[in-house]
C-alpha cells in the first residue's frame, strides 16, 4: 500500500512539474460620437456617445491556458461587454456576457463548454471589413455581432486551411432584458425538447492570401421568446457564404446571408450581401469602405447601406477613427444606420462618428 500510496505521489509530482499554466488579462475601450439626422418621422437629429460599439465594443476578459502534456491544453474564457458612456453591463447585463467557457485544445482542434460565440459570428471575422463598427452592417442584422449561444458544446479545428465547426446550444439564450443579445429564449425544458435548441456549423477553407466558407444557423423559439419566435415550431434560419481576397496589404471581403423567419406573424426571407475594401495608405493609416443592400423578398421594403472609415494608430494599442455613413430605407423599411438608434420609417439615415480605442 505503501509503495503505490508513494508511485502515485511520484506520478502527482511529475504531472504538476509538467503543467504549466497561465492567465492572461485584456480588454477594450472603445466609445464614439456620433451625429445621426432622420432619427423619427419629424426628421430630428441627435448627437450622442455611443453604448453598444464605437468601431469595437468595449471589453475585459480573462483567458488562460493550462500544458495538460501530448499537445493537449485545458482552456478558458470569461469576458464581459460594458458601456463605456455609462459604464452599464452588455449582453442582457450578464457578469460575463461575451463569452463564460471552459474547454480542451489539441491538434484535433477546440472543443469548448459553455456561452461562446457560434459559427455565423466566427464565419464573417475575416470577410467583414468593419466589423461590429457602430455604422455597419450589424446594424440591418444586428444578430450578427451578436451570435452567440448559451449552454452550447462548440468544436473547431484548422485542418491545413481547411476549416470546421459547429455548435449546438440546449438552450440559447437565458436573458431576457431585451435588444438582439438577450431574446429570452432558455430552454431546456423537460415539456419541450426542441424548445429553443440552436444548431450551427461552418466549413471553408482559409489561408493568408484568401478563403472562404459557409455557415448554418438554425435556432428555436419558446414561449415568451423574443422576434416572434414564441413557440419551438418558429425558427431563425440563416445560411451564410462569405470570403476574403488579399492583394498585397488590401483585402477584399464580400459575403451574403440568406435568412427566413417562420415567427407567429408569419414567414419572411430576406438576403443581405456586403462588399467591402480595407486599405493600409501608410502603416499608420487605414482606410475601410463597405456597401451593403437587404432585400426583402416579396416586400419593397428593401435597405442599402454605404460606409466609409479611417483609422490612425498612435500606436499598436491605440487608434483613433472617424466615419461616414448612408442608411437608404424603402418602403416601410426603418433600419437605423447606428446600431441600437432609430430612424423614421422609410426616411434615409447620414451620419458621422468619430472615437478613440484602447487595447490592453
Amino acid at each position: 500500500m505503501a509503495t503505490a500510496m508513494a508511485g502515485a505521489l511520484a506520478l502527482l509530482a511529475a504531472g504538476a512539474a509538467h503543467a504549466q499554466s497561465n492567465v492572461t488579462i485584456y480588454g477594450i475601450i472603445d466609445t464614439a460620437v456620433a451625429h445621426v439626422d432622420n432619427t423619427n418621422a419629424a426628421g430630428d437629429s441627435v448627437t450622442k456617445v455611443a453604448s453598444l460599439t464605437g468601431s469595437f465594443p468595449s471589453r475585459i476578459g480573462f483567458r488562460g491556458t493550462e500544458d495538460l502534456g501530448g499537445g493537449l491544453s485545458a482552456i478558458f474564457t470569461l469576458e464581459s461587454g460594458f458601456g463605456p458612456d455609462t459604464g452599464t453591463m452588455g449582453q442582457g447585463n450578464r457578469l460575463f456576457g461575451r463569452a463564460a467557457n471552459v474547454g480542451l485544445k489539441g491538434k484535433w482542434g477546440t472543443l469548448t463548454l459553455g456561452r461562446q460565440v457560434n459559427m455565423t459570428y466566427i464565419a464573417g471575422l475575416k470577410a467583414d471589413v468593419l466589423g461590429p463598427n457602430l455604422f455597419a452592417i450589424g446594424s440591418i442584422d444586428p444578430y450578427l455581432p451578436n451570435a452567440r449561444s448559451d449552454n452550447a458544446i462548440g468544436y473547431l479545428g484548422n485542418f491545413d486551411g481547411i476549416v470546421a465547426g459547429a455548435t449546438y446550444s440546449f438552450g440559447r439564450d437565458t436573458s431576457s432584458s431585451g435588444g438582439p443579445a438577450a431574446t429570452g429564449c432558455a430552454g431546456e425544458s423537460p415539456a419541450d425538447s426542441k424548445a429553443c435548441r440552436q444548431v450551427t456549423a461552418l466549413l471553408g477553407y482559409e489561408v493568408k492570401a484568401y478563403g472562404i466558407n459557409a455557415s448554418f444557423d438554425k435556432l428555436y423559439g419558446n414561449t415568451g421568446a423574443a422576434g416572434g419566435l414564441t413557440s419551438s415550431s418558429n425558427f431563425d434560419r440563416r445560411v451564410t457564404v462569405n470570403g476574403y481576397w488579399m492583394f498585397g496589404g488590401t483585402k477584399l471581403g464580400a459575403g451574403l446571408i440568406d435568412r427566413k423567419t417562420n415567427a407567429v406573424t408569419g414567414v419572411t426571407e430576406s438576403t443581405l450581401a456586403y462588399l467591402g475594401v480595407s486599405h493600409p495608405i501608410t502603416p499608420l493609416l487605414t482606410v475601410d469602405a463597405q456597401v451593403a443592400r437587404k432585400n426583402v423578398k416579396h416586400s419593397g421594403d428593401d435597405t442599402d447601406m454605404a460606409v466609409a472609415r479611417l483609422t490612425y494608430f498612435l500606436s499598436t494599442r491605440t487608434a483613433v477613427y472617424g466615419a461616414l455613413g448612408l442608411m437608404n430605407n424603402d418602403g416601410a423599411a426603418a433600419i437605423a444606420l447606428d446600431a441600437g438608434g432609430s430612424v423614421g420609417v422609410g426616411k434615409p439615415q447620414r451620419g458621422l462618428m468619430a472615437g478613440l480605442r484602447h487595447h490592453f
